[in-house]
């Protein structure tokens, strides 16, 4: 069987709308704020109120410093005094979304899992940090769980986070050894049981690169009754096979018959121009045994083998000096014919969304550049951040859903009136589409919008809505002010 599949087509997407429920989305940024952090316990009512009004501020700018967005120098102070309480931590601030965004219906969504490096720069002196990256960097690690609808392929947020700090290794450790202490993969686990079972009618399935192909891991899935596709790490690993043998999985792999094939189109990156790869899909069913060496986790568990299917895909023919498309999957989801194949892969494929995710959060909150001087404010600065962070990716994508949806049906009157404004050329915005909408807003940022220039990004769509959001705001402020002087004669 051979399919065709370009990779911009398995984006993902996000709608403003889901079975008739708004999904963690508000054009309006005072909206949005509430929905967020108005359920914040922080110990103080107080508090809530400020950091409700603080994300609203944030939101406007999100790219801006602190002193660009707080309003008065007043709002400036209130903000580094809210990051200096012991209540404000990092689950306060962040777990009213994490609990909005796991209240979903039905049907099945994923978890994309990864890591990513907060670094703060070396030359900073922030009280706290640890070592990350080659040693050269401070900061600490960051594990999200972005969670994103399967068929939709609608953002929905983040499920659940964790903060972990690089501890250094013991030397001359053994394997044993090393199960006895805390492992920095253990956050793989912690995130997954954060993230709990998912509610009735509802499927999880979390996706992983090769650092989730842990035993342990898996064991926390089982736990969670959750499903997974995890890229495996290592082709030595011991397996059984049908026959209840035990092989590494590269010999497990050679036994497998061709299943189908497929063309995938490659975007051109710096170093490669962009390209057609063909590739073989190979899929079968096997056993993980327990390892020789494993934690308390893991015994007490009571796991001896996990059932599962793995899926291969190989590029065929790749051009010179390209390294191959090599994925070997496993998965907890039946791969009994082609089809089921193809869509574990296509799974895997939106991985890059959760990377969309720190770009977005590094990039457009710049949230490595924030001027806070201990680790324990910066944690609940990035828990705010976090949560500007997917709203930043949804306007990347929310018109990808249904973009054919009339604009005046979503966006408010004001704002298109503000867009007709701000484009001249420009002249019936009450007929646009969703998606119309928001190629516009991204023209307002910079892109040219020509046929080669493809779709916009949401850096563009951003600096748009920065524009349209401030012609708003000045909008309302004139008309509060024109009603004010109304009521003075």
């Amino acid at each position: 069987m051979s399919r065709r599949r370009a990779r911009t087509a398995k984006a993902g997407g996000c709608s403003l709308w889901h079975g008739g429920v708004t999904m963690g989305f508000a054009l309006d940024s005072k909206t949005w704020a509430a929905e967020q952090f108005t359920t914040c316990n922080l110990g103080d009512k107080r508090r809530t109120n400020r950091i409700v009004k603080m994300a609203e501020q944030i939101a406007d700018n999100p790219s801006g410093s602190f002193c660009e967005q707080m309003e008065t120098w007043g709002d400036l102070k209130a903000a580094y005094r809210l990051f200096d309480q012991k209540q404000v931590s990092f689950e306060a601030v962040a777990r009213p979304h994490w609990e909005q965004t796991k209240q979903v219906d039905s049907g099945r969504y994923l978890l994309l899992d990864d890591t990513t490096e907060m670094d703060f720069g070396r030359h900073r002196k922030i009280a706290g940090l640890s070592k990350i990256g080659n040693g050269s960097g401070r900061g600490f690690l960051l594990h999200n769980a972005l969670m994103v609808n399967a068929n939709s392929q609608e953002i929905v947020g983040v499920a659940s986070q964790t903060v972990h700090y690089r501890k250094p290794k013991p030397k001359k450790e053994n394997a044993a050894q090393r199960m006895k202490r805390e492992r920095e993969s253990r956050v793989w686990g912690d995130v997954i049981d954060a993230v709990g079972q998912p509610p009735e009618d509802v499927q999880f399935v979390h996706v992983c690169d090769r650092g989730g192909d842990d035993f342990e891991v898996f064991c926390h899935l089982v736990k969670q009754q959750s499903d997974w596709v995890i890229r495996a790490s290592s082709l030595h690993r011991k397996i059984l096979n049908t026959d209840g043998e035990q092989v590494s999985l590269s010999q497990y792999l050679a036994t497998l018959p061709l299943a189908g094939t497929y063309e995938l189109a490659l975007r051109s990156r710096e170093d490669q121009p962009a390209r057609t790869a063909t590739l073989e899909v190979r899929f079968g069913k096997l056993r993980v045994p327990v390892p020789r060496h494993t934690s308390a986790y893991v015994k007490s568990s009571g796991l001896s083998s996990i059932e599962m299917w793995v899926v291969q895909v190989c590029e065929v023919d790749p051009p010179e000096g390209v390294e191959p498309i090599s994925w070997v999957l496993y998965t907890s989801l039946p791969v009994v014919v082609f089809a089921d194949a193809w869509q574990i892969i296509g799974y895997y494929e939106m991985r890059w969304l959760v990377e969309e995710f720190h770009k977005a959060l590094k990039t457009g909150c710049r949230v490595q550049k924030r001027g806070l001087r201990k680790a324990e404010r910066l944690e609940p600065m990035v828990a705010l951040m976090s949560v500007v962070a997917v709203r930043l990716l949804q306007l990347k994508s929310v018109a990808r859903s249904d973009p054919d949806r009339p604009a005046k049906k979503i966006v408010p009157r004001l704002w298109l009136q503000m867009l007709k404004a701000a484009r001249k050329n420009l002249r019936r915005v009450h007929d646009l589409t969703i998606g119309e909408f928001y190629r516009e807003l991204a023209k307002l940022g910079g892109f040219l919008g020509r046929k080669c220039d493809g779709e916009p990004g949401w850096i563009t769509i951003w600096r748009g809505w920065e524009k349209l959001n401030t012609l708003v705001r000045g909008a309302e402020l004139a008309l509060r002010l024109k009603i004010e002087l109304e009521k003075c004669g």
